[in-house]
Parts: C-alpha cells; structure tokens; sequence
C-alpha cells in the first residue's frame, strides 16, 4: 500500500504526495475577483508542501455566489487574477486546482462573521436566488425561483464556460462542487428536489444535472488533465440522500470522466444530526472507492499526521483533504514528513531551517 508521501498519478498529473487543501470559502471577494488575500493564502499552502492547492468554491454565475463576497469565475475578467495565483502556486512544486460551484438555493446570504446567518437583499448586493423548487433551505434563508429546464441548462453551460476559463487560467485540476446543500446537491437529493420533470423524481432524473454538467466540463478540460467531484455522501437524514445512491453516481461519474470523488457529507437539511468525531467521513470515501472502482479522497477532522497516514496505508483513500488543520497550520506537510520520516524538498527560502538532509524544490512544469 502506498504511504502518504508517497506520489500519486491522476491522468497526466503526477502529485508528489497525498496532501490537498480542501476548498475553503474566505468571503473575502469584491464582484468575484480574486486578491493579495486569495494569494497569500493559497501560496501560503503551497509553500507548506500541499501536493495540490485548491481554491475555494469558485461561483460559475454571479448569482451562483454563497455571498456577495465569494470568490468568481463567470467572466473572462477573472481570469487574470486566477492566473496570477496558479503561477505562484506551480512555483512552489504544487499542483493548482480549482473548485465551481453554484450555490442554488443557499446563495445571496451574509458573512459567517457579521452575525446571525440570513438573507441579503438586493439593496445591500444580494440577489434572488434559485433551486430545484421553491423550498427555501432554512429560516432567515431567502426562497428561491424554481429553475425551468431551460435555466438548468443554461446553469450546466456556466459551469463548461467556467471549466474553460480556468484552462486559461493554467489550472492543473478542476473539481465540480455537488455538495454541501448547494445546487447539485439540491437536485440529487429528493428531500429538495420534488420535481416531477426530467430533472426529478427516480434517482436517474435527480442525478441527470450532475452528469450533463460533468460531461460539458469534461469536453472543454483537456483529457490529461484531472477532474475531481466533490458529493455529499449522504444527507444525515431518513428519506434523503444516502451512501448506496453516493456509491452508484460515483461509478456513473467515473464512466463521465471523472477520476476521483471528494467524499464529504451534510449541509442540505438544517436540522440533520451529524455525529462529528475524527475522520468521521473516511467510511464513505472508502466504501466509494472499493464500490465504484474510482479514486477518492477523504476529508473532515483529519488532524494528526498519523491520522492521515493511516487512512492512506489502509487503503481507505487515495489522498487526504485538510482544511481547519491547515488554516490553524499552513506547513502542515512539512511537520508530517517530519514526524513520519519522510524526506521531502523544502522551499530553497527555508531550507537553513529544514532537516539537513532535505532537498530544495522544484517550480511544478508538467501541462
């Protein structure tokens, strides 16, 4: 079995280790465009030894935004300040990945640090939102407009228009965000998705918006190049949706060209009770894996480098996603080498401070 620092192949990429930052939404955009803040932090991963970088959920349409503040990709003008990003990232021997996203019926909401979540309205920036129905996802949230078949496609031809934005851009990965209650997932879920159109309704209906706009991204993304699929693994909910329908769309989206599954959980059904303890969602990204025969990565309160370790020489994964752990420690990856006794390059700036064996890195050059 492989180890956690050791190298791992997706399509014609080759990532030095195990490590990816996991998406993680600043709030810290004005109208999408991407910052000094966007760059220190992710260049601050980089340079901590994360094998692959990834941005946060990055909006395919304005009004696919969580916030106002959200980071974008729905015009060409976002390019320029991606690509400065992905150049200083690649600089430092990591792999630059983006993730899109539409926030469906979740979107157009306030900053997590400005109080009591709740809706923004169109004379404070905020905007109507959309989703399968007219359901609103929660108290304080605002009520959608249900999406006609037209408005859907339209949506799933954002994400291919994105997909070839970050192309331009000079991103190595991108991933399709089907998580977390935002608008994929609202549609494969049948506790929000009660559509009785070919979007609703069978599980082949529900998953149909996931795999049109998998397939409109894979015809833009180069073939040597990876795309990942971020699911909710099951919506902690009776009735909802679950690991068995997880694992059958994950073999689906593996035949679509996808090449690994993001393996997280929740956030479609406010009240759902989520028993949170230690690699508390290993389990799905392992069943998955063995499954539906396609890669996976396992993420949520992966902390300890032995932790990490072990999901990998287990077999339970094929890489491991941090995020908390590496807001709280950016050069995570380096201590873990360390504890675990892997020699691994340090940036040639910090190598009076590294192990005295350890070797300087290289600009990634691949794609």
């Amino acid at each position: 079995m492989p180890h956690l620092f050791d190298p791992i192949t997706v399509r014609g990429l080759m990532l030095p280790n195990r490590i990816i930052v996991s998406p993680m939404c600043e709030y810290s955009s004005s109208e999408g465009f991407a910052n000094d803040w966007h760059l220190v932090h992710l260049g601050s991963r980089a340079v901590g030894g994360a094998a692959l970088t990834m941005t946060e959920a990055t909006a395919v349409t304005a009004d696919g935004r969580i916030s106002p503040a959200d980071l974008g990709i729905w015009s060409d003008r976002h390019i320029d300040g991606l690509a400065r990003i992905v150049r200083f990232v690649r600089s430092q021997g990591s792999a630059a990945g983006i993730q899109l996203a539409h926030a469906g019926r979740k979107g157009s909401t306030s900053l997590p640090w400005d109080g009591p979540l709740q809706a923004v309205p169109a004379s404070a920036g905020g905007w109507q939102v959309v989703g399968p129905t007219a359901e609103p996802f929660s108290d304080g949230y605002p009520t959608p407009i249900p999406l006609s078949a037209g408005d859907i496609v339209t949506i799933a031809d954002a994400f291919a228009a994105a997909a070839a934005r970050a192309l331009a851009a000079g991103f190595d990965v991108v991933e399709v965000h089907a998580a977390h209650g935002y608008l994929i997932h609202e549609f494969l879920s049948p506790l929000s998705n009660t559509r009785t159109d070919r979007y609703g309704g069978s599980f082949e209906h529900r998953v149909r918006l996931c795999i049109e706009i998998v397939d409109g991204v894979r015809q833009v993304w180069p073939d040597e190049r990876p795309l990942f699929v971020r699911l909710s693994a099951t919506d902690w909910t009776d009735g909802g949706w679950d690991l068995d329908q997880s694992v059958t769309l994950a073999g689906l989206l593996r035949d679509h060209g996808a090449d690994l599954i993001d393996c997280s959980s929740g956030g479609n059904v406010a009240a759902a009770k989520i028993p949170l303890a230690p690699g508390y969602q290993v389990p799905f990204a392992e069943r998955i894996r063995r499954e539906a025969n396609v890669a996976t990565g396992a993420v949520g309160l992966i902390t300890s480098p032995q932790q990490a370790e072990d999901i990998i020489t287990s077999g339970r994964a094929d890489c491991v996603l941090l995020a908390r752990e590496l807001l709280r420690d950016p050069y995570w990856p380096l201590r873990a080498a360390r504890e675990l006794g892997h020699r691994v390059p340090w940036p040639k700036q910090y190598l009076r401070a590294a192990p005295h064996d350890a070797p300087a890195r290289r600009a990634l050059t691949s794609g």
